[in-house]
């Protein structure tokens, strides 16, 4: 009869110096999220369970599962856990506002005089909150204003947020919008197993692509030329040569007079990057 191996916890001091630094070696190369030495609680509470249910001894043993040639989902599984995904509908409302009130009306008119449609990425969409809003923001515009084609392009690092995302469905309490009418308009109400939930309707889902992406990849997948980007809250977690390499990635991305947005406690201010300021957390490539 095969005896089991007892449950033991995995507290902070069960994971090593030595195995704290490969993860997060491995984290940085995969993702260029910077793990300090402040983060090993964090990283030993939330690899707890899952230590347990592969029936490691301990996190040599997970070290040891990362590290062989079969390792890759186990990786990704690894940077699914330690990733931070927290967001709301309309965070940082302000910049909605500025979307729909100054950026709509100057890039309506120029995607359609090019013939393309209007493109709007949102780049750490994490479970979906952003670009769903986004979409909201232009839909509602489309309702009052002239506007060309668009869509919303929605990534995260993790898959486990992108199917989360491609779902679009979002516990009631959850759903805090600008205005009560935007509610019946974008949502459906859940019955039976989905009581207490909203869904996202099914023309706003298809206005928004949603991709798994590694914002270090090479190429991405969302096309070039785009209007804007909203990559906030994100650029937190990376070193300054990161920062800069991914500022530069998202420069090259945006078509003459598109606009970056960060979140409003992100800066660029050191950094050299060939973007213009209109805002503190607002950037425009030049046209």
């Amino acid at each position: 009869m095969p005896v089991s191996r007892p449950t033991m916890p995995f507290p902070e001091q069960a994971l090593s110096p030595r195995d704290f630094a490969f993860l997060s070696r491995l984290v940085y190369e995969r993702s260029r999220i910077c793990l300090g030495p402040e983060h090993r609680p964090l990283v030993a509470s939330r690899l707890a369970r899952h230590l347990r249910s592969l029936g490691c001894a301990g996190f040599s043993d997970y070290c040891a599962i990362l590290d062989a040639p079969t390792g890759t989902d186990e990786i990704e599984f690894l940077i699914d856990t330690i990733t931070t995904n927290h967001t709301h509908f309309f965070r940082e409302r302000a910049h909605f506002e500025l979307l729909a009130g100054h950026l709509l009306p100057t890039l309506g008119p120029r995607a359609a005089t090019a013939g393309r449609p209007l493109r709007i990425w949102s780049a750490a969409a994490a479970s979906g909150e952003e670009p769903y809003s986004l979409a909201i923001v232009m839909a509602e515009f489309a309702r009052r204003h002239p506007l060309p084609a668009w869509r919303v392009f929605a990534s995260d690092i993790s898959r486990r947020m992108v199917e989360r995302c491609r779902l679009g469905i979002y516990e009631a309490g959850k759903v805090a919008l600008p205005t009560a009418d935007l509610l019946p308009r974008y949502f459906r109400r859940g019955f039976g197993p989905r009581e207490g939930y909203y869904r996202v309707r099914p023309e706003i889902r298809r206005a928004v692509t949603v991709e798994a992406v590694n914002l270090f990849q090479d190429p991405y997948p969302v096309p070039e030329a785009l209007d804007v980007v909203f990559c906030r809250n994100v650029m937190i977690y990376f070193d300054a040569p990161s920062r800069a390499q991914l500022v530069g990635r998202l420069f090259e991305q945006l078509a003459p007079g598109g606009y970056l947005v960060i979140g409003h406690t992100e800066s660029l201010l050191d950094l050299r990057h060939p973007f213009s300021q209109l805002s503190p957390s607002v950037y425009t490539r030049p046209l």
